[in-house]
Order: C-alpha cells, then sequence, then structure tokens
C-alpha cells in the first residue's frame, strides 16, 4: 500500500504540473501568436464534446475509487 500512496502523490503532483504549466508560444502553430488565435464559430460543438467525455471520464474514475474503497472495507483490509 506504501506503493500505491508514493504512486498516487507522484500522479497528482504531475497532473497538477501539467494543469498549471504556464501556455508556452513553442506550443502555438508557428507564424501566429497565441493571443491571436480564435476558436472557429463551426468549432465549438466539439470543444463541447471534448469537455464533456473528459467530465465523465473523471467521474468514472471517482467512482471507481470510491466503490474499490468500500470492497476494501467490507474484505477488511487495511488500505494504508
Amino acid at each position: 500500500m506504501v506503493a500505491q500512496k508514493w504512486f498516487s502523490r507522484w500522479t497528482t503532483a504531475f497532473v497538477l504540473g501539467v494543469l498549471l504549466l504556464p501556455a508556452s508560444t513553442l506550443w502555438a502553430q508557428a507564424g501566429t501568436p497565441l493571443g491571436q488565435q480564435t476558436l472557429g464559430r463551426g468549432y465549438w460543438h466539439v470543444f463541447a464534446a471534448y469537455a464533456v467525455v473528459w467530465i465523465l471520464v473523471l467521474v468514472w474514475v471517482i467512482s471507481i475509487v470510491r466503490r474499490l474503497r468500500r470492497v476494501e472495507e467490507r474484505l477488511g483490509t487495511d488500505p494504508s
């Protein structure tokens, strides 16, 4: 279980690091400043679909973690 805590901490740190990483001009398309880029009118539905899917995946993973915790409690195993 020590490995699970270690993995959980490092995974959390990695995800937060990626999310909080400032946008770099290296990631932008060549020749177009990042601030001038716009998402075309016809592509908002794609953005919304990806956002919905990511939210659903996050909720699904959280539900798996909660159910696994309940199963461990019923079996009497100590998760720490």
